[in-house]
């Protein structure tokens, strides 16, 4: 009932957790880029920023797997639905859209991950 709550803010991560979590954000990045030829390679990914996704808290890297996870989750909605829509033709506009999108979003959080930049999520 009167449950004590640690109220203490996190402690700032040190240099070589934010090193970690820079060649991490990295290897993502990659990972979803490999996913076009090897779709296993999304999955991996996305599963990692789960997994990774507390460690990052309070520093720039949060907004990055906030990215990161978003893309996959929207790119693999639109790939579903591209998939049904196929057989009316659609399907492969959707597809194609969403391809580019995700490139996009990739490249685009490549860049401001290469220059230590969050991302507006």
């Amino acid at each position: 009932m009167n449950d004590v709550v640690d109220a203490t803010p996190n402690p700032a991560p040190d240099a070589a957790k934010l090193e970690s979590l820079k060649q991490l954000t990295m290897i993502i990045y990659i990972l979803q880029a490999a996913s076009f030829v090897v779709g296993i390679t999304g999955i991996v990914a996305v599963v990692m920023n789960y997994v990774k996704r507390d460690d990052t808290k309070g520093t720039l890297y949060e907004s990055h797997f906030a990215w990161q996870i978003r893309t996959f989750w929207w790119s693999m909605l639109w790939a579903v639905v591209g998939f049904i829509t196929m057989f009316v033709l659609v399907g492969f506009v959707i597809l194609a859209a969403d391809a580019v999108w995700t490139i996009y979003r990739i490249v685009k959080g490549f860049l401001s991950w290469n220059d230590g930049k969050p991302m507006a999520v």
